[in-house]
């Protein structure tokens, strides 16, 4: 039933070779690398042992229950525990996004309904940066556009994990599930009648690429220098410190303002456009092989949700997988794992459907 898993096996144990090896470690990004393979490995190779051992145990039961009743019936208990082992094995076994190791860069933008959108946008930053916190990992900033009344017209934050994370439990592996347009329904505070108005946000997540990753070659890049200015036109520096990038192969534009120096500015910069000339290869590798992605946001409208916010009824409903839960403002401060694991269950529910 799993004979594929021997060469995982396999791996596994020259993983664990290699990463013995001291001249390993000289090398952060491949010791880093070997660790994630390692992890993920190291979760199919104990199912499969359990699975294994409990097929010896189930045999021998079975030979011994032939005589005494009690052994029959402890057959049939491991019997059923090991049904739920090869259920387990079976969905570590479902091909992975090979980007799920990765950290994440995720960036907000407002869309239609003005200020309100923006102050949303600033809400929904908060709630990825509470949500990171609860989870351990570490947030920065690395662009902001901020709108009037302080929230964000645009914001951009790598998130990153701590260590090696277990299979499935990096940032990217989960955050990816947030991209798209998330609509909110609540009273503006510019609402001097207290209606509900209608905006929404957009959210796209790209994993964080390596230098390894993505090649850039200096060539390719215009580099232009402007100075940066805060909300409503302030002038914030005196210099030329912010910086745009302009990828000419294929026209991604990247700014970045946040920093003090030019250099800083440019270092971050990059970073977005790594991560983003990574995601747009994916794309087209997905849509070479007619691959189903998940939704992420083209135009920032309202048709386009996959979640609404309700403020009035303390509501949020995710419009792909059904959920829905009346603690809106919990998950406002963070606790957005609920809703996540509804999207990776989905996910992991249409897999295993595709290989049936």
């Amino acid at each position: 039933m799993f004979e594929s898993v021997d060469a995982l096996v396999e791996e596994h144990a020259r993983l664990e070779t290699q990463l013995g090896a001291p001249e390993t470690h000289a090398d952060q990004r491949l010791a880093k690398r070997l660790n994630q393979r390692y992890a993920e490995l190291t979760s199919v190779v104990s199912a499969y042992r359990d699975w294994l051992q409990l097929g010896d145990d189930i045999e021998a039961a079975r030979e011994l229950g032939a005589d005494d009743a009690a052994f029959a019936a402890e057959a049939d208990e491991l019997a059923a525990r090991r049904a739920e082992v090869a259920e387990r094995l079976q969905r570590l076994l479902v091909p992975r996004d090979p980007n799920d190791a990765k950290d994440a860069l995720l960036e907000v933008k407002s869309g239609e309904g003005g200020e309100e959108s923006a102050l949303f946008a600033g809400d929904l930053l908060r709630m990825y940066s509470r949500y990171a916190e609860r989870r351990g990992w570490k947030t920065e900033i690395l662009d902001a556009n901020e709108s009037d009344l302080g929230g964000y017209k645009s914001v951009t934050m790598a998130v990153k994990s701590k260590g090696t994370p277990a299979p499935g439990e990096s940032p990217y592996a989960l955050l990816k599930f947030e991209g798209g347009v998330h609509r909110v329904q609540r009273v503006p505070i510019t609402e001097s009648q207290g209606r509900v108005h209608t905006s929404a946000a957009g959210v796209l997540v790209m994993p964080e690429a390596e230098a390894v990753d993505v090649t850039v070659d200096d060539n390719d890049l215009r580099i232009d220098v402007f100075r940066s200015s805060g909300p409503g036109g302030q002038s914030v520096n005196t210099t030329d410190s912010a910086v745009r990038i302009t990828h000419l192969p294929t026209g991604i534009v990247v700014s970045c303002q946040n920093e003090k120096s030019q250099l800083q500015n440019k270092e971050q910069a990059l970073r977005i456009l790594r991560a983003r000339l990574l995601t747009a290869a994916q794309d087209a590798a997905d849509a070479e092989a007619s691959a189903q992605r998940r939704s992420q946001v083209r135009t920032v409208d309202r048709s386009e949700r996959i979640r609404t916010y309700n403020y009035p009824e303390n509501r949020i409903s995710d419009h792909r997988t059904g959920y829905k839960a009346y603690n809106l403002d919990q998950v406002l401060d963070g606790d957005l794992q609920p809703v996540l694991e509804s999207a990776v269950d989905a996910d992991m529910a249409a897999s295993l459907d595709s290989l049936e």
